[in-house]
């Protein structure tokens, strides 16, 4: 039976618990519980299934990756939505998250061709609410949410690689980039 995988950014304290808070706020107005499937974080490679197997080579490949990458800073600045289903915290400062997508991106291309190419444009976000929102509840809380102001910047010094036992995502690797400073 195939595994399901995530590779993502958590950001450190406090903003891990800053957006989590947000995640329950939006869970407790709405019902909306996808969402508070996983941390905050953002997306790197969406969920993939893979053999069990498939996670020696992943680790591997993702250890060396981190290995080239230096730390870099993201910022995050309000709120925003794809369409009327996904509330998310908007990255003000994308450009250093793109440059590292887009690197791991070529990365997997070239060892590990397993891993599917994403489709869509990578718009690096962190999901507050996502899917399971009903559409007669979307009108109040964009109100609510256009009306707040929301700012954090944190560096990136790590990546994640998540793991789904059939009930939950559970971070199985911590993958610290090269940091020179240290």
């Amino acid at each position: 039976m195939n595994v399901l995988y995530l590779v993502a950014v958590m950001p450190p304290e406090p903003v891990l618990s800053e957006v989590w808070g947000l995640k329950q706020e939006v869970h407790r107005l709405t019902g909306s519980r996808n969402a508070l499937k996983l941390p905050a974080h953002i997306t790197l490679i969406p969920p993939l299934r893979q053999p069990p197997e498939f996670e020696i080579k992943f680790r591997a490949a993702l250890s060396a990756f981190a290995a080239t990458q230096a730390p870099f800073a993201v910022g995050l600045r309000n709120f925003a939505w794809f369409g009327d289903r996904t509330l998310f915290v908007q990255i003000n400062q994308p450009t250093g998250i793109q440059a590292f997508q887009a690197q791991l991106e070529a990365w997997c291309a070239t060892h590990l061709p397993e891993v599917p190419r994403e489709k869509r444009p990578f718009t690096p976000h962190m999901t507050l609410a996502t899917r399971d929102l009903s559409s007669a509840q979307v009108p109040e809380l964009r109100t609510l949410f256009a009306a707040r102001h929301f700012e954090a910047e944190f560096s990136v010094r790590a990546f994640q690689l998540f793991r789904h036992d059939g009930r939950s995502w559970h971070v199985i690797e911590e993958f610290g980039l090269n940091d020179p400073t240290n």
